[in-house]
């Protein structure tokens, strides 16, 4: 209804779509206008009705970022923990041993979910696809919170067991596996069904080798027979990587093509270690090209790897290759903007060349892209008749001057601190740096006892018993 149009006027930069190029331009000095069904004007001076008015005076407009691949859970209170601390045996990466010794109770929760949800906000996130268990404040929470997400319960028959700290050990429990998928495709179900409109679901098997052949393409029927995404984590690490080839002679790129999962539907989460990676051994090339020719989208997460050493080779090789890469945060610290200023460093390292990818490329892999990998082309881009989901800059902010190139700006100096508002469907959802529907400073308030009570239940989630004070010694010490 004309009633409920908001306009922004006169705002200094618009990052607007423009169809006649397939992505994204610069519009200066422009109106936009929007109502809770999405952009109704957007260019040059806005002569309609309207009930609400923002100056763009100083301000950039920017499409909402879409995050294909965040974990709420136990990952919010894992921080400061684990940064320096890996398995050598494991190519030194910290996942398997680590991330399975924290415990939180079911009433934390969703102080973790909320403050995974602020944080993403705060970065101009408005879409974002949560990999997580099930739990009953889930879908209630992400609803009230005013963002777009998918929920996407993870179900697998194997759990992960490092033997000493040098061996990979995998516990397989078909049954309970199964039990997991049925109620992973309740939630999804749930969602999709859910009356704020904003909630989907993607059917999510955890990883490609905690999962049976019959149980991924299982997973793949429930998506394709329910027209939703499917995810999972494939080539995310060596151990993974040489499990899948002593099982199968198969990278997991190619063995997921053997089981009929590749497609256009289908989101793989890192994706690293392909067969072309420095560290693997096929010395062959053809895993970019199943990808790119089946559609398959690619979430890049560069921070929580490189914290762990391993990169991505490359982003920019990838994209010339033709596959959609899209961005994702996988855990802390649930910034998209740094994430996307990992992405293009880690990439111009792997490639060896500035070149191998620009601002604009990291751009689009964080809004165009990422819509792509979740099938739509009404997010990611401010457009007439798209989702009102976008970010308000400031340009004054000191992080932003001086100004002339405000992307560049963004992504290489100011980020979120320069966020000062972010809408979805035309509802501010953040505003000066805090949610505006959530209790985040609250949220915020009760980790720290949740992280205490994890941290003292460590030993008892240690094969070996460890404590915290060897599992996650301090970085310096403590003086009497």
């Amino acid at each position: 209804m004309p009633d409920t149009i908001t306009v922004i006027r006169n705002a200094h930069t618009v990052i607007a779509y423009d169809a006649a190029r397939g992505g994204h331009a610069y519009l200066r000095d422009a109106d936009v206008a929007f109502d809770a069904a999405g952009f109704v004007h957007v260019g040059g001076r806005y002569e309609g009705p309207f009930t609400a008015e923002i100056s763009g005076r100083d301000r950039m407009v920017m499409p909402g970022f879409v995050n294909v691949h965040c974990h709420s859970g136990e990952e919010p209170v894992s921080k400061s923990l684990f940064e320096d601390a890996g398995t050598a045996a494991l190519w030194g990466q910290a996942m398997y041993e680590y991330s399975t010794l924290i415990e939180i109770s079911d009433d934390a929760v969703e102080a973790a979910l909320t403050v995974m949800l602020g944080d993403l906000l705060r970065s101009g996130v408005t879409t974002f696809v949560d990999i997580a268990g099930p739990h009953a404040c889930w879908l209630p929470t992400l609803a009230r919170s005013g963002a777009r997400a998918y929920v996407a319960p993870g179900f697998r028959e194997a759990a992960w067991h490092v033997e000493g700290s040098h061996r990979l050990d995998f516990r397989w429990d078909a049954a309970r596996g199964r039990d997991a998928f049925a109620r992973a495709l309740e939630t999804v179900d749930a969602a999709r069904a859910h009356p704020s409109g904003r909630l989907g679901g993607i059917v999510a098997p955890a990883q490609v080798e905690t999962c049976s052949p019959d149980l991924l393409q299982a997973a793949a029927e429930a998506a394709r027979s329910r027209g939703v995404p499917i995810t999972v984590h494939a080539a995310q690490t060596m151990a993974e990587h040489e499990e899948l080839m002593r099982r199968h002679g198969l990278t997991a790129v190619a063995y997921l093509e053997s089981l009929g999962l590749l497609g256009p539907d289908l989101i793989l989460g890192h994706c690293i270690f392909i067969d072309s990676h420095a560290w693997t051994r096929q010395r062959t090339a053809a895993d970019l090209d199943r990808l790119a020719a089946s559609g398959t989208s690619v979430a890049h997460c560069p921070i929580t790897f490189s914290r762990s050493g391993m990169v991505l080779q490359s982003l920019g090789r990838y994209r010339q290759a033709g596959v959609n890469v899209a961005i994702g945060t996988d855990s802390y610290p649930f910034n998209m903007l740094e994430e996307m200023r990992m992405a293009m460093i880690c990439a111009r390292i792997a490639g060896g060349s500035v070149f191998d990818v620009d601002t604009a490329a990291v751009f689009e892999a964080a809004t165009l892209s990422g819509a792509r990998a979740l099938g739509r082309s009404d997010i990611g881009r401010i457009a007439r008749g798209a989702k009102a989901d976008f970010s308000l800059v400031d340009l004054r902010h000191p992080g932003m001057q001086p100004l002339y190139d405000p992307l560049r700006n963004l992504l290489h100096c100011a980020a979120e601190r320069a966020v000062d508002a972010v809408y979805v469907d035309g509802a501010c959802v953040m505003w000066e740096d805090r949610p505006t529907l959530v209790d985040y400073d609250g949220a915020l308030a009760e980790l720290q006892a949740v992280q205490d009570f994890a941290v003292r239940r460590l030993p008892a989630h240690d094969p070996r018993g460890r404590p915290a004070t060897t599992l996650a010694p301090l970085s310096l010490p403590v003086l009497s």
